[in-house]
């Protein structure tokens, strides 16, 4: 049993130090020079590295052979590593360098402690193998209590730690991408509702919409409206039929337990406006990706529809020509629509989605409004399983 878990413990480290090493001088090659010589091996040392570790500290709750001084902390860098990456990606996502020079202090770092341990190890840096001999294993091969503490810790410290973590991640994101318009609560998703005023008594009422909700969230916007605002309705237009796929999230709407915007938002005061654009104002690529997402809203996830998902190849530029005809494009079509109706209501509401939101504070603030009055509602409450409506 010592021989295979020497075995195994050596390629751990030696692993370690190799996808440390290789990733390093992957991230100075793409940062200084632009190329990716060593990306797609860098890749699958790191696959095999951590599939190693994680089977290492599988182990170390099964046998107290393993070092745990050793071998704990370089299977919880993986872990640090991974976790990490997260924060980066909330406030770094469109700063790709950035991320890069991330990669690269991880995989520096990574390549000290794998250096270190070797030295602690070794006496010295002695590439020598086997790294880990016989004289640094322990003697029993099995113990209740090593176990016994091994599963409570990871299961009331470890885990628990990692879940808080993932959630805060989560809940930074929200908060991040929507500016703080919406929100995620331990109760909830919430948003906030902005109305912004400008001095001669004109305002504008940003009120963040999902496509599922709370009936009861729905009910409670509905009466914000003022009796002579003008309501500036979020919906795509669809005149020449381009979509084939009628646009439902009843699916979505039923699973949660909660009221879709089509049926449950119905303003009973103020003027409705339809102030989006019409689909022939879209690409073709941005309307063939409509078309793939709205068929699984309305089919679910079956056999068909994921044939086509995996078949399904964005061009280049997908994501930037997406986000140009789903996000800004629209924008700007709304705000020519609140600049013209201004002249004729001093209420101007604006129901959209959260994702508008953000972009159409910012250039309302611009000309001349300013931020007057806010209220928060929850969207959709988080409920104990097994509930039912």
């Amino acid at each position: 049993m010592k021989k295979v878990v020497s075995i195994l413990l050596n390629l751990c480290l030696g692993l370690f130090l190799a996808c440390g090493a290789v990733s390093l001088v992957d991230d100075s090659l793409r940062l200084l020079f632009g190329l990716h010589l060593l990306t797609v091996m860098s890749g699958i040392l790191s696959f095999f590295a951590f599939l190693v570790a994680m089977l290492v500290y599988g182990l170390m709750g099964l046998t107290p052979i393993i070092p745990k001084r050793v071998f704990l902390p370089v299977t919880l860098f993986y872990v640090a590593g991974f976790l990490v990456v997260f924060p980066a990606l909330i406030y770094c996502n469109d700063r790709v360098h950035r991320i890069l020079q991330l990669d690269w202090a991880i995989s520096f770092c990574q390549v000290i402690f794998g250096l270190g341990i070797l030295y602690w190890l070794r006496g010295g840096l002695k590439f020598r193998w086997p790294i880990v001999e016989d004289k640094h294993l322990g003697n029993r091969r099995f113990s209740w209590l090593n176990l016994s503490v091994f599963l409570l810790v990871n299961i009331f410290v470890l885990l628990p730690a990692i879940v808080v973590y993932l959630v805060l991640c989560a809940a930074l994101a929200v908060n991040h991408f929507s500016e703080g318009f919406m929100a995620l609560r331990p109760g909830g998703l919430t948003v906030e509702v902005r109305k912004y005023v400008r001095n001669d008594g004109k305002t504008v009422e940003l009120i963040p919409m999902e496509h599922v909700a709370e009936a009861d969230f729905y009910r409670k916007v509905s009466q914000l409206f003022p009796t002579n605002s003008i309501i500036l309705m979020e919906g795509v237009t669809d005149r020449n039929h381009l979509i084939t796929n009628e646009p439902s999230y009843k699916r979505m709407a039923h699973f949660l337990h909660l009221a879709e915007q089509q049926e449950g938002f119905e303003p009973t005061r103020g003027k409705m406006v339809m102030a989006d654009v019409d689909t022939a104002q879209f690409s073709t690529n941005t309307i063939d990706f409509l078309n793939l997402v709205m068929l699984i809203h309305s089919k679910g996830v079956d056999a068909d529809t994921v044939m086509k998902l995996v078949q399904y190849s964005p061009p280049p530029d997908f994501q930037e020509q997406l986000m140009g005809d789903l996000l800004r494009k629209r924008n700007r079509h709304l705000l020519e629509e609140i600049q013209a109706r201004l002249p004729q209501s001093d209420n101007i509401i604006v129901p959209w989605g959260v994702v508008h939101m953000p972009g159409i504070a910012n250039e309302i603030q611009k000309s001349g409004f300013r931020l007057g009055e806010i209220q928060e509602y929850t969207v959709i409450q988080f409920r104990s399983v097994g509930y039912k409506k």
